[in-house]
């Protein structure tokens, strides 16, 4: 029995660092908000393909640009998610998805994640450069548009602090295309005003979802400020804009275009249907659902029929 006990403790002891190390990566994990670098990744991926596609060049004689380019815009992203993550810890507290995040909790030092918020940054940037100069710039440009334009400015001043916010959101797809070619096309800008107009209807159902979170926190979100009937109401006009957007892709071919069509006339109609529910809640979240995909699926196929 002693000798069985020893062993357990011995295994324990053994673990012990294993999960010190779990914590500490799912700690940084949530610094840098991985969803948000992961779903970066996805459309800069997209504006990097689409410009090697259209400029004749093969993927696989550009593998070091390409990882050159996916490292340094995650790096940059991740960067910026902590900085965001360092100046909101004393509103964080407030909001129940945000109340856990280690820069609330105290896990970490405020001091060492803007250290590392800088570090990552500055190293995204060292690979951007890399590929081309105006990669670059475009990456730290989002990074000022998030920063500063976003966090410190509108965040919590104004309702348009969403509007604000998606032009960095919509700056991975013009970095992707950059990296190889320097000279955007439209359709570069198309992919940027893509995720632009995208992202209001998207944030505005979570801000829904989460009116009471952001009232406490005192941040002018649309739904606090104007209520929900206006919030579905700017909702629906934003998903409208997007119906356009695709026939500016006629390059991606008639497939895409009907698919786009099809994802955007979607999501009016059941943004539509759901008012039948009487549902505020159940409305934001299915929304907020559909975005999800609608993104996920808009921007893939836009790799896929490149491949047909």
């Amino acid at each position: 029995m002693s000798n069985s006990k020893a062993l357990s403790e011995a295994v324990l002891e053994d673990g012990q660092p294993a999960v010190v190390e779990k914590t500490m990566i799912k700690d940084f994990l949530a610094l840098i908000k991985v969803g948000i670098v992961n779903s970066n990744a996805m459309t800069t991926f997209t504006g990097l393909w689409l410009a090697l596609h259209f400029s004749g060049a093969r993927f696989l004689d550009n593998i070091d640009l390409i990882l050159a380019t996916l490292i340094g815009s995650s790096l940059i992203v991740a960067g910026s998610c902590s900085l965001n993550n360092y100046i909101d810890r004393d509103i964080d507290h407030l909001m129940e998805r945000t109340k856990d995040r280690p820069t609330v909790t105290g896990k970490v030092q405020p001091g060492k994640v803007a250290l590392m918020s800088f570090l990552l940054i500055g190293i995204g940037t060292a690979f951007l450069l890399t590929t081309t100069i105006t990669a670059a710039v475009i990456g730290l440009f989002g990074v000022f548009s998030y920063v500063v334009l976003y966090t410190l400015w509108s965040k919590r001043q104004y309702v348009s602090n969403t509007i604000v916010g998606s032009i960095s959101g919509a700056v991975p797809p013009l970095i992707g295309w950059a990296a190889v070619d320097a000279n955007l096309d439209v359709m570069a800008w198309m992919l940027f005003a893509i995720v632009f107009v995208w992202q209001p209807p998207h944030f505005y159902a979570l801000a829904m979802r989460r009116v009471e979170e952001y009232r406490a926190a005192g941040i002018p979100m649309l739904p606090v400020v104007k209520g929900f009937k206006a919030t579905k109401r700017s909702i629906f006009l934003w998903i409208t804009a997007l119906l356009p957007l695709p026939f500016f892709l006629h390059e991606l071919g008639i497939p895409f275009m009907i698919l786009a069509t099809i994802l955007n006339i979607g999501w009016l109609v059941l943004g539509i249907y759901l008012e039948k529910l009487k549902d505020d809640m159940k409305w934001a979240k299915l929304m907020f659902v559909y975005s999800l995909q609608y993104l996920t699926v808009m921007f893939v196929a836009m790799v896929i029929v490149t491949l047909i």
